[in-house]
Parts: C-alpha cells; sequence; structure tokens
C-alpha cells in the first residue's frame, strides 16, 4: 500500500534545512492476510498433530486457534505497529470464540440430523408405540408429539401472561419494597432446578390435593421454570424503549396503560417474541418434571387433564434407556423432531414480531 508524506516547508529568506517528512498512513497487511495465516495456522497444526500422534481433532483446533492468534500478533506488530497489532489480536480472539461457540452446535444438528433421519418418516410421525416391543423396529413418535404441544401450550398461556404484567409492572409502575422483593424473587427462580419444580406441585397438586398424574401437572411446573425467563427478558426490553416515546405520549394526553399497550409494547415486541421463545425452548427439552408428574405413557391421551401422558423430552429419554440399535433409531430421531419444533416456534416468532413491530421509513 502506498504511503504519503508531507515536507516541513522551509521559511523564506533563511537557509534553515527542510525538517523531515511525517507518514500520515501507517503500513497495512493485505486484506487476504487473515484467511492465509487461517490457512496456514490449520496446515502447521494438522502436522503438528500427526506429527506427535494427537487422535483427537479439538486438539488439533486448538492448536490452530493459539497458532493463529500468536501469528497474526507477530505479524501485525511487525508490519503495521503494536497499537493496530492489539486491535488485530482482540479481534482474532473474537473470531476464535465465535468458532469455538459455533463448532459444537453444528456437530450436534450434523450429528441428530444423520442419525435421526434413518428412522423419521411419516409412519413414524403419525404411530404410537402401542403394542411396540422396544428391542423391535418400528412404533413412531405421535403421542409424545401431542403431549409436548399440549404441555408446552398449557405452560405458555399459563406463564407468559403473567410474566409479562409482572415485567410492565416492575418497569412502568414498580417502586418501593414490593418491587425489590418481587425482583429479587423472580431472580431466585431463575436458578431453580426443574426437579425442585416438579417435586413442588408433586407435593401440592398430587399429594395434598390427591389429583392424579397428568399433562396439566407437568404443565405447571414447566409454568414455574418459563416464568422468571419471561419476566427478566421482557423487563429488559422494555428498558431499552425510549423514555421519549413514553413523554411524548402522555404528552398528548394518552393514558398511561394506553401508552403502555399501544407504545411501549409494540416498540419492544421483538425482543419480547424472542425472550419468549427462548423460555419456550428451555421447557420443550425439560424431561424431570415430566418424570415425576406426566408418568410417561406408550399410548395416545389427548386430554391433558386426565391421565398419564408423553412428550418428547421423556420419550427421547425412554428410548435411550432401552438400550437396543431400534430404540436409539428412535431417540435420534425423535430428538430431530424436538429440534425442528424449536426451530417452527422461533420462526414464528420471529415473523409475528416482524408483523407486528412498528414501521419505519
Amino acid at each position: 500500500m502506498s504511503e504519503v508524506f508531507v515536507d516541513q516547508p522551509a521559511v523564506p529568506g533563511s537557509a534553515s534545512p527542510v525538517l523531515p517528512s511525517y507518514r500520515l498512513q501507517q503500513p497495512r497487511l493485505p486484506r487476504w492476510a487473515p484467511a492465509g495465516l487461517a490457512a496456514a495456522s490449520v496446515a502447521v497444526a494438522c502436522g503438528v498433530g500427526a506429527a506427535a500422534g494427537l487422535g483427537s481433532h479439538v486438539q488439533w483446533g486448538l492448536i490452530a486457534a493459539l497458532l493463529y492468534i500468536a501469528g497474526t500478533f507477530v505479524l501485525a506488530t511487525a508490519v503495521e505497529g503494536v497499537r493496530q497489532a492489539k486491535d488485530r489480536l482482540f479481534t482474532s480472539l473474537v473470531w476464535v470464540c465465535f468458532i469455538v461457540a459455533v463448532v459444537p452446535l453444528v456437530s450436534l444438528i450434523w450429528e441428530t440430523v444423520g442419525r435421526g433421519t434413518k428412522v423419521l418418516d411419516g409412519t413414524f410421525l403419525s404411530h404410537s408405540m402401542a403394542g411396540v416391543l422396544t428391542i423391535q423396529p418400528g412404533g413412531g413418535v405421535y403421542h409424545a408429539i401431542i403431549g409436548t404441544l399440549e404441555q408446552v401450550g398449557i405452560a405458555t398461556a399459563i406463564a407468559a401472561p403473567i410474566g409479562l404484567l409482572t415485567a410492565v409492572y416492575l418497569v412502568e409502575y414498580g417502586r418501593g419494597r414490593l418491587a425489590k422483593a418481587v425482583t429479587f424473587f423472580v431472580d431466585v427462580m431463575t436458578g431453580i432446578p426443574s426437579i425442585v419444580a416438579g417435586l413442588f406441585v408433586l407435593s401440592f397438586w398430587i399429594l395434598m390435593l390427591d389429583n392424579g398424574y397428568s399433562g396439566f401437572a407437568g404443565s405447571m411446573a414447566l409454568a414455574i421454570l418459563m416464568m422468571p425467563v419471561v419476566v427478566r427478558s421482557t423487563e429488559e426490553m422494555l428498558k431499552l424503549v425510549p423514555n421519549e416515546l413514553r413523554e411524548a405520549s402522555l404528552a398528548l394526553g394518552v393514558p398511561k396503560w394506553r401508552t403502555i399497550l399501544k407504545v411501549v409494547l409494540p416498540t419492544a415486541i421483538g425482543g419480547i417474541a424472542t425472550g419468549l421463545m427462548l423460555a419456550v425452548a428451555r421447557i420443550a427439552g425439560e424431561s424431570a418434571p415430566i418424570v415425576l408428574l406426566v408418568f410417561g405413557s406408550q399410548l395416545i391421551n389427548d386430554n391433558p387433564f386426565e391421565g398419564a401422558q408423553s412428550s418428547l423430552p421423556y420419550y427421547i429419554y425412554e428410548q435411550w434407556a432401552a438400550g437396543n440399535a431400534a430404540s436409539y433409531d428412535r431417540a435420534w430421531a425423535a430428538a430431530l423432531v424436538l429440534i425442528a419444533f424449536v426451530m417452527i416456534l422461533n420462526l414464528v416468532a420471529r415473523g409475528i414480531a416482524r408483523w407486528k413491530a412498528p414501521k419505519s421509513r
């Protein structure tokens, strides 16, 4: 890259020499340097790993990451200077952390898709395990899909409005000891293990009130787990709404409740929907409360208020515990169905958020 120099002009009528030129632009590495350095780091790491007899590709990747970070800093220091080298060092750290976070996710999806598609077909999605031995191929996940949809749907219907209204109270109205107490208990509930929520509902709903095992009992435990996530995520999104919007609405004489309903909530609807889907994704994979409260079933049960039900997490656990090739295939296929279920929910939430978000020109 060309450099620009500026000469200090001599004072007229004097014999003083011209001062040395000043560099206005430092030399920079070419754009292909990071990619080339990454490729070289991978090649060297593969060579080192093969020569040292390292059988794990994770070790090769860690060696390549360290070589890339160190090489970026050394090369940038030699060419661009220490200040720019520090910037490139932290940029390379960000990229390495991003790759470290993405690789397990991609590996998980790749493994699940590769193993789950063996038995995933229309028959698997439309049949239950009624009359099917675990050691035999066949059967399906239809009863577990129904159980998951009903249990997660009821839990969302319970937790979403309570969590949303609680967040609105904390942001818009909450003052004093009551708001502090609510915030404290919400923070405590965020870290409650799922088995504790299941034991609470078991002791209260089934043992004390003498109700039977049902999908509704599991939904109440899932709602306990979902509620604090909805509250915290919605509260943070409402705090991001500029106060100028509230003040402008109130200055026009609009009541506060209508300002919240028509201005604040539509502005934050995207983040609220995302937080709600995160909460749904958390409870969709819970199996401990289902084992305690729903009890599992091989048959189709459309009534969540009476009788045992199954769910996708419980079905996966049940099939994997059977310990044979046919049940392993069914477990991987059910895991793929569960991942697809969560992805579809996220896509629907993003569509609703984009549809309800304020339009900007």
